[in-house]
């Protein structure tokens, strides 16, 4: 879930830890594309999200007429509900849309506050929830508006209501009225989602420090809205620095396909111009055989935004630290997993060495295979720098493992890859999805589709797929409306940066892209199967925020399955399936890697955690990111690089990027239960389904977990996973 991954108010005090935008979490792409996985050697999976993260996802609620929107959502046993608008709002409308909704929070919350005499479920949590519903669609609204719109006037108004709806959010956060109202509620006779409900927000409440006294409130007021501005700076520089390299000779770019080629034509001056924008970047960096080049993009990339960001992110640090020190932690890492699964910062410490331990001794060996291949070429090398990684990993997996990874490409068409992921997604889930034909939307390229369960439609999502200047450079799920059972379907979009297909080009993805789709397809279904709850603030992706990722990552794993992949995967030309015998090469050589991913992944987790555990005045932040990729990655860093800058996730996920690896162990633990052979078949996807999915928030997610498991997880499937490689090697007692 890029500038994102969290949601406004899916837990009162998330906008102290996630921007309320989207998945507002730019992943460090800098690394990111480097990644030895096959599967990761695009921007996406376990790093983005999104927007990044569910913990910051502001999103949008679009109707022509705000109040014609509101009337839908009030219906009762909704089978049916207005797109997300009928024709294209100008400034103005956006803007009166989003302060329409703010405006009905407000009266929600002085029923709240002006009520006398015995508190209630239904004269009081009813209102609240009601208002917690109208700020998250006014902020979903925003965020996505910020983050898709091509007019980039729009864009700065979009901004501009992004920090009106956080404020929004901080003013109810710290509304101590409104607290003391939940407070004096007798929950006791509520069912249960309702009596978690309550207790959650509380929690939440106590944690956004409205149990203090008015001159801390006023204080923790001012720091939170400062907050929100930083986020909002720290994402834009992100997104407004693309950067450009030029190419004088045509031969740094051999190795490239065709079809790259054909899109970076020499200019009048006869230079071709290549850009840090994942579709530029990646597949140069993991393709072209001119070193030079490659470390020259690299630069750019991981310079994007600096040094305007270093300045910005000191500031969100300080900002921080005072936060969570009014609250009486220690430190933001310690105040920040104080909701979630993992609980504390010791313990986001402990989780990071518990990987290096597991991952190191794999990652040695695959960096001993990555070294021998650069020793081809370079006799005598006795390091491999973090700019090589992919392009030698992908050397690696044609050497060692007969596999190339553009022989898939032509299998993998855009058009038939997106067909292909609707297909499987309505099996795994029993649903089915219907196109609305020419729905409006902000960009003609945007499609629309309601999800339908036994011909009733039980939500809808908007597929914002390919690329264009000003757009979220990464992938995400942007939340639209929060399911509420029997008043308002859940709606969300898909934003990614896929290849355009024409008349001339297919749009050929690479496999990581479409396990990226695989993973962001994972977040929408977790949307709209668990949007179909009583609350809005129980509704969808609110559980704890540590827990989001699993459910898209395991969706990941159906990219390994030739009953899969061969449902889809077919040539572009000939429309032959892609061969049985491609597909065992390509998950042999996708395992390769695994290693060397988890210890980068390690390497951002600690960079996220290391920034965040300290008084901000005793943190260098070039220091803490060279020391940390020497610590738990085996390769040498680039100098003259700034990683951090443009690590979009140190602004949404903060201190919490370990989701990512917590969340994967989950993941791997989840898709142990499935049949192996018929990953679509057998009891297991519907009782997934039913355990995991559809609760929602309702309950914690360690109860999802055990409920699924029968017990709580553990790193078995995981390590499992991550060595599968060497698993024969092993016992062949190799």
């Amino acid at each position: 879930m890029g500038r994102k991954p969290a949601l406004a108010l899916w837990k009162l005090a998330q906008c102290l830890q996630f921007r309320a935008i989207g998945l507002t979490s730019t992943t460090p792409l800098t690394h990111n594309f480097q990644l030895t996985n096959l599967e990761q050697s695009r921007p996406n999976i376990y790093l983005l999200l999104h927007r990044e993260v569910l913990g910051m996802f502001c999103r949008t609620l679009m109707t022509t007429v705000a109040a014609a929107v509101m009337a839908v959502a009030a219906v009762a046993q909704t089978t049916t509900q207005a797109p997300l608008w009928a024709s294209k709002p100008d400034v103005a409308g956006f803007e009166k849309m989003v302060n329409d909704r703010l405006a009905a929070a407000q009266t929600e919350i002085t029923q709240v506050t002006s009520l006398k005499g015995k508190r209630t479920v239904e004269n009081t949590l009813t209102h609240y929830d009601s208002a917690v519903r109208q700020i998250n669609s006014a902020a979903y609204l925003a965020g996505l508006m910020e983050a898709v719109h091509p007019d980039a006037a729009f864009r700065d108004r979009a901004t501009e209501m992004v920090r009106k709806t956080s404020a929004a959010q901080t003013a109810l956060q710290l509304n101590h009225e409104v607290y003391q109202a939940l407070a004096d509620l007798d929950i006791s006779k509520a069912d249960s989602p309702t009596r978690y409900y309550v207790q959650r927000q509380l929690l939440e409440f106590r944690l956004s420090g409205v149990d203090k006294d008015e001159a801390t409130r006023n204080q923790l007021k001012k720091l939170i809205d400062q907050l929100t501005e930083q986020q909002s700076m720290f994402e834009r520089n992100i997104s407004d620095d693309q950067k450009k390299v030029e190419v004088t000779d045509p031969k740094e770019l051999d190795g490239l396909p065709q079809d790259y080629l054909d899109r970076h034509k020499p200019g009048p001056d006869g230079k071709i111009v290549v850009t840090t924008n994942y579709p530029d970047a990646l597949p140069a960096l993991k393709f072209s055989k001119s070193d030079d080049f490659r470390k020259r993009l690299f630069e750019a990339f991981d310079t994007r935004a600096y040094p305007k960001n270093k300045d910005v992110l000191q500031s969100m640090m300080k900002t921080r630290y005072e936060i969570a020190t009014l609250l009486g932690f220690s430190s933001w890492a310690d105040y920040n997993a104080a909701d979630k699964m993992i609980k504390s910062g010791t313990n986001i410490g402990d989780f990071i060495q518990k990987l290096d331990a597991a991952s190191r001794p794999i990652a040695q060996k695959e960096f001993a295979m990555l070294l021998a291949e650069k020793q081809k070429t370079t006799p005598g090398a006795t390091e491999v720098g973090d700019y090589e990684n992919g392009y030698l990993s992908e050397q690696v997996r044609r050497a060692q493992y007969n596999f190339d990874s553009q022989v898939v490409r032509p299998y993998l068409p855009f058009t038939e890859v997106r067909q292909g992921i609707l297909d499987t997604a309505a099996t795994l889930f029993h649903v089915t999805f219907k196109p609305e034909p020419n729905a409006p939307a902000w960009d003609p390229g945007v499609e629309t589709f309601d999800m339908i369960e036994s011909g009733k439609m039980i939500g809808r999502f908007y597929l914002d797929i390919h690329p264009r200047p000003g757009k979220f450079t990464h992938a995400e799920m942007i939340p639209v409306l929060d399911g509420i059972r029997g008043k308002q379907l859940p709606e969300a979009v898909l934003v990614c940066n896929f290849p355009v297909p024409t008349a001339d080009d297919p749009g050929l993805m690479e496999y990581g892209d479409v396990v990226t789709f695989f993973h962001e397809f994972g977040h929408l279904m977790h949307w709209i199967l668990g949007g179909q709850q009583q609350w809005a603030g129980i509704s969808g992706i609110t559980m704890e925020a540590d827990f989001g990722e699993a459910p898209s990552q395991m969706l990941e794993e159906w990219m390994h399955s030739p009953q899969v992949l061969a449902s889809f995967a077919k040539h572009y030309k000939t429309h032959e399936p892609i061969p049985a015998d491609l597909v065992a090469r390509m998950n042999r050589a996708s395992a390769f890697g695994r290693g060397l991913f988890v210890s980068q992944q390690n390497e951002y987790t600690a960079i996220s955690y290391d920034i965040y555990k300290d008084k901000p005045e005793n943190v260098d932040l070039d220091a803490v990111a060279t020391a940390d990729e020497k610590k738990y990655t085996p390769f040498t860093p680039l100098p003259g690089t700034h990683l951090y800058a443009s690590f979009g996730h140190l602004a949404g996920y903060s201190s919490a990027y370990y989701t990512y690896m917590w969340d994967k162990v989950i993941a791997e633990d989840f898709f142990s239960q499935f049949d192996q052979a018929n990953l679509l078949g057998g009891p297991a996807p519907m009782r997934y389904r039913r355990s995991v999915l559809e609760p929602g928030g309702s309950v914690s997610a360690n109860d999802l977990v055990k409920n699924f498991l029968g017990r709580e997880q553990n790193m078995d499937a995981f390590q499992k996973w991550m060595g599968e490689e060497f698993a024969g090697q092993e016992r062949a007692g190799k």
